[in-house]
């Protein structure tokens, strides 16, 4: 496996590391202690040669110190380079980080022995290794006095691992910078992709500052399992994973490990340090999401973002940037860290856009501001998030509601002009989320941590003019109503917990505990007029429309409670060449329906489940990983309704079930996965009483998707980075009311998906870096009855950037430019929620220049 980097020392306090202590005479006793399978030495500083015994390290090392491994660290400063390299290594270093103060490492990539890694990173320093046996090391200059004595100053022992109960310091980057190591699994914590027994990718900042994105919807569309809608497509976001779909106004997405608590309407990713995919259901990991039985959830896939926080280096960035037609904007990235030991933090990053986009006539207009503040200590780490993100649109795009006639369809009409828009201006949609969280671990043990996190958000959605598009017929004859819509949102979120690493002899154990609740209040109002037929989607032409009246402030109608307490032991041997994970979560749900013109209670449903979960990770060579899992996902029940025999009956929990094998390689520079998997679904449908003619709601039927997954991402060779994959999907309706549509394909799931991003840092210039990606989705059904599809599309992005050092302060300049869909692609992107098509965005240029100060 490759090693990850572990923070410096100052980053270290934020991970929960052991600290560090100097020695200052020569009495001072050897202290030893264990964390994470790394040894921590306390040592004496000893004036001579001949009291260290050290033996030069150009003689042979010991067996154990013979054998190379891969390693991916990234640059900094010397001695925290230095000390991470001894951490990964399983060895300890011994020095005082002041005799290299000012000397800077461009980091280690690649296959290595400790000596050669150790003589790697000190080339050119004046520095050489010194070995104290027992798998323990020093440094010292390559020159002698006259004496011949190696003079050391007082010892500070470095070098330490990431502590694996704490989530507050993020995965460190893969090699390229793209993807990170590894990312949150829910409850069990930070997690190495190599030892987690599902699929996992967390998409880096790099990725996104240099693609440009503006959101994480489009971060998210990076992934061959994601298909992912933009604000120029749809009303709301949406995205499918792994065939099945989930509004992010469900709460489907998780910041820094707590539900609900992502802006639910295309959350900024100006204040994102990671944007982590964790696919397949997540009951055990996530708990139970706030979405209704009516929504798929997060079926097939959940999303968790990491907010930024103030690094070791002081961060003062500012960002100037074009969006065609006319969108110009600008985002400031301001981070720095206080105390006598770096110990407070502070992160803000503000942005505001605004202009004409590639679509005639629509203007947008978004903003966001959000601030970090932290808190790392040598036991309690603290950290406050607060934002606030707002966006205009005008007209607003729309999705295309085919339900009534998809069914009677032999073909879907074609994709109009993407730069068309279906709705007249002065159709406005406006959304704005305000959220805070508060988190915070404790190290009550060296081994055992507890966490603590509790979060509130506000939302509010406001619409005057259209949300969708009825299609009338396949010559694309469409009719339009217009709508007054206010919403709004609050969602409150805790949880707690305790993890815990144990050794019983043979077998260590990785505990967790959770227990979370979530609740929603959600309030609507709304009013529609009627309806004008527009004759063409191709070249719309609308008349004098009816107008609406206001229908007031939004008023109260549900309120959702989940609540659950889990449970988890990861049981490893073999130095965890073996991982075995087993899992339970108790989960409630309730949910109170309001009559929104009386206020009062209209319908209530309550009821509870189990959900366990098993993950196996084995790794017969160092650097592969075969895992398997099996997990499983809930939504909601339903009341059954008065049409039906078994009226005012309560469903517990619809359980989705997923069964998952695969295979992860690292080969160095490069990971690779590949991932088979079957979820089913339930559904419910109606069985008929031949004898007494009635019907009766039952939880027998089931949607069912298999898939294939392979990824890859790394550096293929120095300057070559390649990020992308594919993905195959079968999914199918298995049981149906009367077998009318059993082995049909399912709606929302594209047959095949592949994505490929490439990078080249150009020989020929230095600091000029060419990126490219290619995109491919397979054709999608849009009514189950019918059969009838959308066309699969690709489309071709390119890009360069151009790095350089500024004349003035000397600090790094990088200049942007992206063209997304570079021929113009007219074509339908996806579906969702049986019967909804939505449209591909248009040819965009993106320009940016980040200034560093």
């Amino acid at each position: 496996m490759v090693f990850r980097r572990p923070r410096s020392r100052r980053l270290a306090r934020g991970a929960g590391l052991a600290s560090s202590s100097t020695i200052r005479s020569r009495g001072d006793a050897l202290l030893a202690f264990k964390a994470k399978g790394f040894v921590f030495v306390i040592g004496c500083a000893l004036a001579g040669a001949a009291a260290l015994a050290p033996s030069p390290v150009l003689a042979a090392e010991s067996a154990t110190g013979s054998a190379s491994r891969e390693y991916a660290l990234s640059a900094g400063r010397l001695s925290d380079v230095l000390a991470e390299f001894a951490a990964a290594s399983g060895v300890q270093l011994i020095f005082d980080p002041n005799i290299l103060a000012g000397l800077r490492s461009s980091g280690l990539q690649g296959r290595y022995g400790v000596r050669e890694g150790f003589a790697r990173l000190l080339a050119g320093s004046g520095y050489e290794l010194v070995d104290m046996g027992a798998r323990r090391y020093s440094l010292r200059q390559m020159t002698a006095d006259d004496s011949g004595a190696i003079n050391l100053a007082p010892v500070t022992v470095t070098g330490t691992a990431i502590n694996p109960n704490s989530t507050m310091t993020p995965m460190p980057a893969y090699a390229g910078g793209q993807i990170a190591r590894g990312g949150q699994v829910g409850m069990l914590g930070n997690k190495d992709v190599m030892d987690t027994p599902f699929s996992l990718i967390s998409y880096t900042n790099k990725t996104i500052q240099d693609q440009q994105a503006r959101t994480v919807q489009d971060v998210l569309n990076n992934d061959p399992s994601v298909v992912a809608s933009t604000s120029s497509g749809t009303p709301h976001d949406y995205q499918v994973i792994r065939g099945f779909g989930g509004y992010g106004i469900d709460g489907t997405r998780t910041l820094n490990g707590v539900a609900g608590m992502a802006p639910l309407f295309f959350p900024s990713a100006d204040y994102i340090e990671r944007v982590e995919i964790l696919k397949g259901p997540s009951a055990l990991l996530n708990g139970m999401t706030l979405a209704s039985a009516a929504v798929t959830g997060a079926l097939g896939g959940s999303v968790n973002l990491v907010t930024k926080r103030a690094t070791e280096e002081p961060i003062t960035e500012l960002t100037a940037r074009y969006v065609s037609k006319s969108q110009i904007g600008t985002h400031l990235d301001v981070g720095r860290r206080f105390g006598a030991s770096n110990e407070f933090g502070i992160r803000f990053n503000g942005s505001i856009d605004g202009g004409h986009t590639p679509i005639d006539t629509q203007h947008s207009r978004i903003g966001s501001a959000a601030l970090n503040l932290d808190y790392a200590g040598d036991r309690v780490r603290l950290s406050a998030d607060f934002a606030h993100q707002s966006q205009k649109l005008d007209p607003n795009g729309v999705y295309i509601q085919a339900r009534s006639v998809a069914d009677s369809l032999s073909s879907f009409p074609r994709a109009p002009s993407s730069t068309v828009s279906l709705v007249p201006s002065g159709s406005e949609y406006k959304t704005k989320s305000t959220m805070g969280l508060i988190r915070g671990e404790v190290d009550i043990l060296d081994n055992v941590t507890a966490y603590a996190a509790i979060g509130k958000q506000s939302s509010e959605a406001d619409l005057n003019g259209y949300e969708k598009v009825r299609l009338l017929d396949s010559t694309g004859r469409y009719s339009i109503a217009r709508e007054i819509q206010h919403y709004s949102r609050d969602i409150l979120s805790m949880q707690g917990g305790i993890r815990a690493t144990v050794n019983t002899g043979p077998v260590d154990h990785a505990l967790s505990l959770n227990l979370s609740r979530s609740e929603l209040t959600y309030k609507r109002a709304e009013s529609e007029g009627a309806s004008s037929i527009i004759d063409s989607i191709y070249n719309p032409v609308f008349p004098s429309l009816p107008s609406v009246a206001d229908p007031g402030d939004p008023v109260k109608s549900s309120q959702t409670t989940a609540s659950s307490i889990g449970f988890a032991d990861t049981l490893s041997i073999l130095d965890e060449r073996i991982q075995f994970m087993a899992g339970i979560r108790y989960q409630e749900a309730g949910i109170k329906n309001f009559d929104t013109k009386t206020g009062l209670l209209s319908s209530k449903y309550d009821s509870n489940a189990w959900t366990p979960a098993f993950g196996l990770v084995v790794k017969p060579w160092q650097n592969v990983s075969l895992y398997a899992n099996y997990i499983e996902d809930l939504r909601a029940g339903t009341i059954v309704g008065t049409t039906y025999a078994n009226a005012g009956e309560v469903f517990p929990p619809y359980t989705t079930k997923q069964y998952e094998a695969g295979v992860k390689a690292d080969w160095g520079q490069v990971m690779t996965t590949l991932a088979v998997f079957q979820i089913t679904k339930p559904s419910s449908i109606a069985v008929d009483d031949p004898a007494s003619g009635a019907s009766t709601l039952t939880q027998d039927g089931e949607e069912r998707t298999r898939g294939i997954e392979l990824n890859a991402y790394g550096e293929l060779m120095r300057g070559v980075r390649l990020m992308g994959g594919l993905t195959l999907l079968d999914a199918r309706l298995t049981k149906t009311e009367g077998g009318t549509l059993d082995g049909k394909r399912n709606d929302t799931a594209p047959k095949v998906r592949a994505v490929i991003g490439a990078e080249w840092d150009t020989p020929f210039v230095e600091g000029l870096t060419l990126t490219g990606r290619l995109t491919h989705t397979g054709d999608a059904v849009v009514s189950t009855t019918s059969g009838v599809t959308i066309p699969s599309w690709t489309t071709v992005d390119l890009g360069a950037r151009y790095a350089f050092n500024s004349p003035w302060n000397k600090k790094p300049i990088t200049v942007r430019f992206n063209v997304d869909n570079v021929f113009d692609k007219d074509y339908w992107a996806g579906t969702y929620a049986s019967g909804f098509v939505y449209r591909g965005q248009p040819r965009t240029f993106r320009l940016s220049a980040t200034f560093a100060f």
